[in-house]
């Protein structure tokens, strides 16, 4: 019997995870994808780069053979996540969107919730002018307009400009809570800017802001399309068994 062939669109610790523990299903071959935003992945791929659309995308998954489609990409990765839908709809194969829950707002925790980047650049200037940037690189650009502030940016790798003015650290994380704690207080920062993405690795530096009492500006995930979704890769695996 053919086994089924499973494209996996990875992006998150999740995914990695989920490769991984597939390796025990012997029904399944995976092929794992990445999108390529980081030069230097942590993970080997089968792929690595775009498929053009949902027009390449549904041409991918019939030139290749593809029976399931489990995307496991970053929770901000919202267009990506619509082309799979859209795609997985088209050619009539059964899709799954696993997706880790966002950061929940605990007693102690100074959030600022905002929509959108642009949201986030219009208060910070009422919030501190020292600021630490954790949202990666793609988005620098919306704050490059604010002059008069001082930014900590973290990143994996260097960004093109425009850039806001301040300081580059490339690192990659996960990165310890006394760590964060250090690295806030050598800065003098004064405010924190990150995105809602959830998951333990980048964790820490929410808990270093409540132990500092310093305000997180808190941009909220935008709106996932319709799908049949979970939340653990325990309930991904439970799917995928379910299916074969």
């Amino acid at each position: 019997m053919r086994r089924k062939r499973l494209l996996l669109l990875g992006g998150s610790s999740e995914a990695v995870e989920l490769q991984q523990r597939l390796r025990q299903l012997t029904q399944v071959e995976v092929i794992f994808s990445l999108a390529g935003s980081v030069s230097q992945p942590r993970v080997e791929a089968s792929r690595i780069g775009g498929f053009g659309g949902v027009d390449g995308l549904v041409e991918y998954i019939r030139r290749e053979g593809i029976d399931l489609l489990i995307d496991a990409t970053h929770p901000f990765a919202v267009k990506i996540s619509l082309n799979a839908l859209t795609a997985a709809n088209t050619v009539g194969i059964p899709h799954l969107q696993l997706v880790r829950l966002p950061w929940e707002k605990q007693q102690g925790d100074n959030w600022i919730e905002v929509e959108s980047h642009q949201e986030a650049a219009e208060i910070l200037p009422q919030l501190g002018e020292r600021v630490f940037l954790t949202i990666g690189r793609q988005e620098l650009g919306k704050y490059a307009h604010l002059y008069q502030l001082w930014f900590l940016m973290r990143m994996i790798e260097s960004p093109s400009p425009p850039i806001p003015p301040g300081e580059i650290l490339l690192a990659r994380g996960p990165f310890s809570l006394q760590q964060e704690i250090e690295l806030l207080q050598r800065y003098r920062i004064q405010v924190i800017v990150s995105k809602n993405s959830g998951g333990e690795a980048t964790y820490a530096k929410i808990l270093a802001a409540r132990q500092l009492s310093l305000p997180v500006v808190m941009i909220k995930r935008p709106p996932f399309p319709p799908a049949n979704r979970v939340f653990t890769v325990d309930a991904a695996i439970d799917w995928l068994r379910q299916l074969l």
